[in-house]
């Protein structure tokens, strides 16, 4: 078996939603500089990255991070790539003749092709998408962009399709190269407690 990592470094040069807290990491002590230990911290928005989101992120009184069963993020899943333009949705008409058998799903869209380099246009999901997927009985939905909704959406359509089926959600994966097929997913949130989101070390495992 093989790990595949599957998300970005972080360091000061990852893009973050515009507007929100970039990473920065803070050396309070050195040893390159004389210290007996190395002591770091850091400071970004809890949405950098590869990353899960809460409930408590899209509705109110929602299950903050922590509260999150750990099952959703860790087992079988298929890696599928879509062709969807820019800017477009991902509808279930993109995985027509596509068969999908495992209970999660990390799409492949190619549409930010660079976390370092912010794009508005990326590709994100439809409502009836995640409602399809949820009827085949996936619980979780992965992407390779930072949002399952459109940039300049408001109403985060496919954010509340995820509340309402209690699916969870993966956002910022960095899929390139990525085979389609099937692998074990591990992509485990931080047990922050009150958190809206959490960072994940998401990586594949082949079978």
């Amino acid at each position: 078996m093989t790990l595949i990592d599957i998300s970005p470094v972080l360091d000061p040069t990852i893009a973050v939603w515009p507007g929100d807290t970039p990473f920065t990491r803070n050396v309070s002590l050195d040893i390159a500089a004389g210290a007996n230990l190395t002591l770091s911290d850091m400071r970004t928005t809890l949405h950098v990255g590869a990353h899960a989101d809460a409930p408590s992120h899209y509705v109110a009184g929602g299950a903050d991070i922590a509260a999150r069963p750990l099952d959703f993020y860790l087992g079988r899943c298929a890696v599928v790539q879509v062709a969807v333009e820019r800017g477009q949705r991902i509808t279930p008409e993109h995985i027509a003749g596509k068969t999908i058998g495992a209970p999660r799903v990390l799409f492949r869209t190619g549409t930010f092709p660079d976390p370092r380099n912010w794009n508005d246009d990326f590709a994100s999901l439809s409502p009836s998408l995640v409602d399809t997927l949820r009827e085949r009985g996936v619980v979780l939905i992965g992407i390779d962009t930072p949002s399952v909704d459109p940039f300049d959406s408001r109403a985060l359509e496919a954010h509340q399709a995820f509340a309402r089926n209690d699916m969870a959600i993966l956002e910022g994966l960095v899929l390139d190269g990525i085979v389609e097929g099937e692998y074990e997913l591990i992509a485990l949130p931080l047990r922050l407690r009150g958190a809206d989101a959490s960072p994940v070390r998401a990586v594949l495992r082949t079978l």
